[in-house]
């Protein structure tokens, strides 16, 4: 796409992160300058280094999405160093093996053995952590960053949300019920800022292979787990998805002038997994 965003200032939360630092180089290159906001700061240099090697504008700056007083240092850093915001993307986020069943359906067998974690056993700090870190984590930035918006009466929010919104998958209810909560959220936003000039929407990525889910989807000796099989029997497509296939429907959000009417939704990139009732 021949998306121009010269001018523009994106800030990218989660850029480190497989998926997002694609969206992070994928906005340099349509000429944004782009903020990379990251918990672990490393990670965000390294997609700087990349988008300098391309001629983009980048900075890195540390932040933890799930303290506004981080936001807030974070946005007093993009501002100083590029502008205030233009597009803001919310794509920090992820699931903690702490808020993750071992069985998808209940058993007493597991409910009674110690060596398995059933719903039962779930720890509520690590389900409270999962939850908060994808919800809160797009609460707090956007209540930070949306400000530059909202004195321009222009601009774009992007959330990331996933097919748990759709439908819960098993095992990572924390997740799942966050998830949901960010497409409910990114409506909210839609309708709250619709007279201010700011759209709002959200990308729902299907199944992808990231470091994220790795154990979920591989076995230590890289053959596919039976999770795996599961979501590619159940994606008519019959594949993982590949983070470039994400970008069309990103830079299209992004341009005023493509979807300047868009404002709302969520977008499925799945490979058909949202439409395919597995019959």
């Amino acid at each position: 796409m021949k998306t121009d965003l010269s001018g523009k200032i994106a800030v990218v939360t989660g850029a480190g992160g497989v998926l997002c630092s694609r969206f992070a180089v994928a906005l340099a290159q349509s000429g944004a300058k782009v903020a990379l906001l990251n918990r672990t700061l490393a990670k965000a240099e390294k997609i700087e280094e990349e988008i300098k090697a391309l001629g983009g504008e980048a900075i890195s700056v540390q932040v933890d999405v799930t303290s506004k007083e981080s936001c807030e240092r974070a946005h007093e850093e993009v501002v100083a160093r590029l502008g205030k915001c233009d597009i803001l993307i919310n794509g920090a986020g992820g699931n903690n093996p702490i808020a993750t069943a071992d069985e998808e359906f209940f058993s007493e067998e597991t409910m009674e053995d110690p060596a398995k974690k059933s719903f039962f056993d779930l720890d509520q700090t690590g389900f409270t952590s999962v939850f908060g870190l994808n919800i809160v984590g797009v609460l707090l930035p956007t209540q930070v960053f949306a400000r530059d918006l909202a004195e321009k009466k222009n601009g774009v929010i992007i959330n990331v949300s996933s097919m748990n919104a759709y439908r819960p998958l098993t095992k990572i209810p924390a997740y799942s019920a966050a998830k949901a909560a960010v497409s409910n959220f990114t409506q909210w936003l839609a309708v709250y800022f619709a007279q201010a000039g700011i759209r709002c929407n959200a990308i729902a990525p299907g199944f992808f292979s990231t470091a994220q889910n790795k154990a979920l989807l591989w076995n230590e000796d890289g053959t596919p787990t039976a999770r795996t099989g599961k979501i590619l029997r159940n994606t008519p497509m019959g594949r993982f998805g590949e983070p470039e296939e994400l970008l069309g429907t990103l830079l299209w959000l992004c341009d005023d002038s493509a979807s300047g009417f868009v404002t709302g939704i969520t977008v499925p990139v799945d490979g058909g997994f949202s439409a395919y009732s597995g019959v």
